[in-house]
């Protein structure tokens, strides 16, 4: 089995506002091969995303305050679901929140990516990362609905969600940038209809070009 170690150690300037900016937010990286490796977990081999997977999302998402700042401008329909505020309510939010996603969906594989803020979980910490917008490094792993649900603990302040979630048809794109406390979504309308009837999501359609953080929120 290959194997290729790597350590990323972001250190983000407090006050960055990298988004108003445009800059990138500084980490010491190592560079490493980007040919596909596989990781064990659970019994078996996960095969670890390339910067080839997360192409169409990387040179589509200038950095920004619109909806494309986390997702690209090909979805029908954009949103935004807020992360509720009481760590106690992540499960049932992230249980709503993948319950719509896999009716959608489930039948295929998902990339999962597992954002490395230097503190939080990313699940294969040894393993090579992509990475996306404003320089950030990312473990991408192709897996499902069931990984996405169980790999990583809703006790983090940033619950247990993947930070980046979109099947392998690329029908819709879930992300959760490095400050936000909610998410950003793209994909067919009929989908997006669904967060905004489920009950106990907050979620509210964005159009392209407008400010996408939620009214209370605040953009850093």
């Amino acid at each position: 089995m290959p194997f290729c170690s790597l350590t990323i150690r972001p250190v983000v300037p407090a006050t960055a506002n990298w988004r108003a900016a445009g800059r990138v937010r500084p980490y010491a990286r190592v560079v490493v091969d980007e040919s596909a490796i596989q990781r064990w977990k659970g019994g078996r081999a996960w095969r670890l995303g390339t910067a080839g997977d997360v192409a169409w999302i990387a040179e589509h998402t200038p950095p920004g305050f619109a909806i494309t700042s986390a997702i690209p401008p090909v979805f029908e329909v954009y949103a935004t679901v807020v992360v509720p505020g009481p760590v106690e309510d992540y499960p049932q939010h992230e249980r709503a929140v993948l319950r719509v996603l896999a009716e959608r969906s489930a039948d295929q594989p998902w990339w999962l990516g597992y954002l490395d803020t230097g503190a939080d979980d990313v699940v294969f910490p040894d393993a090579a990362r992509v990475t996306l917008y404003a320089g950030w490094p990312y473990v991408l792993v192709d897996a499902g609905a069931e990984q996405a649900a169980t790999w990583r603990s809703s006790e983090s302040w940033r619950g247990g969600l993947p930070d980046l979630i979109f099947p392998a048809d690329r029908s819709w794109l879930l992300s959760t940038l490095w400050d936000d406390d909610w998410r950003c979504l793209g994909g067919p309308a009929a989908m997006v209809e669904e967060f905004l009837r489920e009950p106990g999501l907050v979620a509210r359609t964005v159009q392209l070009g407008e400010d996408a953080t939620p009214p209370g929120h605040v953009t850093r």
